[in-house]
């Protein structure tokens, strides 16, 4: 019998390692946002995953998270266009609600704007990083199939967000529903084009925009 355990359980079994720490923190520990999302999530979702490829996988960074700078550019002006959708699609769901057009961009300041630009991109760094980069790359490498590894690690992506999505006394009821099938919504379309690109940086860029479009609208 062979017990050697496969380069997927191993990175499963870090996923699930991650999911325990974060759980407990999020359940006992009440901090501000900006402290879950510069310090915790580096620490819990990222540091071990970079600890992770250098150690027991022995990979540069950059090819075990397809992390690819010539694409940057390119993947920068493909997420802005999809974050023009985003937002458009927002102000047209809020002036059906409200019967009026909402236009955030031109109240909020200057300084709020740059620190929630900036929560937005570290949390698409962040859970990109875990999500896409580490997990769903491996689940794509060991199955060959993008349906299947994308519906996977969405599952994944999904009980992510469970601690955070049920520790949050802003979000409740339907706020909570929505918020549950956009997340799954969410990780199909950043796996998809993930495995598609083969660059990490877009989804990032996909999901700190959808961010920013959630956090002016709603």
């Amino acid at each position: 019998m062979n017990d050697k355990i496969s380069r997927l359980q191993k990175a499963l079994n870090l996923w699930a390692v991650i999911l325990i720490i974060w759980s407990i923190y999020r359940a006992n520990l009440k901090m501000p946002e900006w402290f879950d999302e510069f310090i915790a999530k580096p620490l819990v979702f990222v540091l071990p995953v970079l600890f992770f490829v250098k150690k027991i996988e022995r990979l540069t960074l950059f090819n075990a998270l397809w992390i690819d700078f010539k694409k940057l550019v390119g993947d920068f002006l493909l997420a802005v266009f999809i974050g023009v959708i985003f937002f458009s699609t927002a102000i047209l769901a809020s002036y059906l609600k409200y019967k009026k057009i909402l236009f955030p961009l031109l109240t909020i300041k200057i300084d709020n704007l740059l620190l929630l630009i900036s929560i937005a991109l570290a949390t698409g760094i962040s859970e990109e990083i875990l999500s896409r980069g580490f997990i769903l790359k491996r689940l794509y490498e060991d199955s060959k199939n993008i349906l299947s590894a994308s519906f996977l690690a969405s599952i994944l992506f999904f009980f992510l967000h469970v601690p955070i999505l049920f520790t949050n006394i802003k979000i409740t009821g339907n706020l909570l529903l929505f918020f549950m099938l956009t997340d799954l919504i969410l990780s199909l379309f950043c796996s998809f084009i993930f495995l598609i690109r083969k660059s990490l940086f877009l989804p990032i860029f996909i999901h700190a925009l959808y961010n920013i479009t959630l956090l002016l609208f709603i």
